[in-house]
């Protein structure tokens, strides 16, 4: 056998002998980190905000295998700068108007570093008994803010949790009012139970259904309407489960939303309740974008009806400057939740649990493990304060009526549904085409399939500008262009170009509009 070079040997020691948390190592690539993101927000306006590389891009720029020796961390985050940057769709950026916003801070950012320094996994109690105990505290605030009755509220009978986003919120609500009902009826009716929202609802719900083992055919999404600006109707809800009890089915549970995906409708909670508790269904409120706009005393009306309802959610992450993932789920009943959803084995089991004198996370959620996100909402409420906060969403309202105000000026577009909170739903009008298509001797109706091809073409143009970023939504058969104000670093000055944007490509669409499938 040959002997061992001596360069080898040294190298693999030197690899080998990593110290992975060295403090000044650790505080020399800690800066490095916060200057990079510093610069990144300071730049982050000047990248285009959708990202315009094609599938597969970065399979082409990495090494095709993991390297065997360490590399620098100035060389990683070259890497960063070079490959990763560019596939990005900054979230961050003033000129995202997208989905709904997904906001950070300062504050948030700094607690989840602290969180993830700590490490801890609290899943219960003994596992680090100040999670636990902060995520308790910290709910109640925000509940209290709120004004959501004491009943949601560890200071009343309830309480609340965080968990990951409202997917997971919805499903363990749902599982939780599956088998409290079928502990009465016999589990093997499980496919008579129906559930209920309306065409609006988040497909989180669906899936959530799906995964709770709800009937397909059960999950039943109510046809909304111009008429009452996308709206669960109240009536058309009791008729749908009239018909449901007719046919021998079992009413569940209900999804009402304040602040729809599409349109950020709402959803009239205590007519909808009123009806739900007729038939002994759950309801749960989904107001994962629009919540948080109701710590402020204008926009609390919108979820007047919820001591109706048996839980509530909000995603913190979305307006409220605490950073993904937070989504904060109160409940009435914690031991619905803690019935479906606890699981004892011996190597978890301690003194404080068998108490029943503590919380433990671990049973109200569908994970064992979690963060320590509680940190990030307790800096978040103490770091800016409510009144701060309430300034901050105020603040995007205001600029959303300034779009808004744009849009009614310009006699080519329309706005399909009366703006609510922070998001503005647009199109092109049929009769701005049809002049364009006049002028070309061709026709003078335009049809609103037309129309919908004609907004598609203007969103995806302006989309791949990379100058700003929207999304869109159909209604009713109509394509709308969602504008939603919520970016943390968002300013008057980017609604006023954004809206200059929308002018400058509608022109050229305008101009240059041509049917696909009209005839010459």
């Amino acid at each position: 056998m040959g002997s061992l070079n001596s360069d080898n040997v040294a190298s693999h020691t030197s690899s080998s002998n990593i110290s992975p948390l060295d403090p000044e190592e650790f505080r020399r690539q800690g800066h490095m980190i916060i200057d990079f993101l510093a610069d990144y927000y300071r730049d982050v306006e000047k990248y285009p905000v959708l990202s315009q590389v094609e599938p597969g891009y970065l399979q082409k720029r990495l090494p095709k295998s993991t390297p065997h020796y360490p590399e620098p961390i100035e060389t990683i985050l070259q890497d960063v700068q070079e490959h990763i940057v560019p596939g990005l769709t900054h979230w961050q950026s003033p000129n995202f108007f997208a989905y709904f916003q997904c906001t950070s801070s300062i504050a948030a950012f700094l607690a989840d570093m602290l969180s993830t320094g700590f490490n801890v996994v609290g899943f219960n109690w003994i596992a680090s008994p100040a999670a636990t105990e902060l995520e308790t505290i910290v709910m109640d605030w925000l509940g209290e803010i709120l004004d959501l009755p004491k009943s949601f509220l560890f200071s009343g009978n309830g309480g609340g949790v965080i968990q990951g986003t409202t997917c997971e919120a919805v499903l363990c609500t749902l599982v939780a009012a599956r088998d409290q009902i079928l502990s009465q009826i016999g589990r093997e009716n499980l496919v008579k139970l129906v559930v209920y929202a309306s065409d609006q609802t988040h497909s989180a719900f669906q899936k959530a259904a799906q995964i709770a083992g709800i009937h397909p055919m059960n999950f039943k999404a109510i046809k909304t309407s111009k008429s009452t600006s996308y709206a669960l109707s109240p009536n058309s809800l009791r008729a749908q489960i009239w018909k449901d009890v007719e046919a021998g089915l079992v009413p569940l549970f209900l999804c009402a939303t304040v602040g729809t995906t599409p349109t950020a409708a709402i959803d009239p909670l205590e007519s909808l309740c009123a009806v739900a508790k007729d038939y002994g269904m759950w309801v749960h409120v989904d107001a994962a974008y629009a919540g948080s706009a109701c710590i402020c005393p204008e926009f609390r009306h919108f979820i007047d009806g919820v001591e109706g309802a048996n839980s509530f959610s909000l995603n913190a992450h979305k307006w409220f400057l605490t950073s993904l993932d937070c989504c904060c789920l109160w409940v009435k009943d914690p031991s619905a939740l803690i019935k479906s959803l606890s699981t004892n084995p011996e190597f978890l089991r301690n003194k404080a649990s068998d108490s029943k004198q503590v919380v433990d996370y671990k049973d109200w959620q569908i994970t064992l493990s979690r963060r320590f996100r509680s940190l990030k909402l307790w800096f978040v409420l103490r770091n800016y304060g409510v009144a701060n906060l309430r300034s901050f969403m105020r603040n995007h309202v205001k600029m959303a009526n300034l779009f808004e105000g744009f849009v009614a000026m310009d006699k080519r577009f329309e706005i399909v549904v009366p703006i609510n909170f922070a998001m503005v739903c647009f199109r092109i009008l049929p009769s701005a085409l049809s002049e364009t298509i006049y002028k070309n001797g061709k026709l003078d109706i335009v049809s609103e399939e037309h129309a919908n091809e004609a907004n598609r073409k203007l969103l995806e143009s302006i989309n791949m500008s990379g100058c700003v970023f929207m999304t869109h939504a159909v209604v009713e058969g109509v394509y709308v262009i969602r504008f939603a104000v919520g970016a943390t670093l968002v300013e008057e000055r980017h609604v006023i170009t954004a809206w200059k944007v929308v002018q400058e490509h509608a022109n050229v669409i305008l101009s240059t509009y041509k049917p696909r499938n009209l005839l010459v």
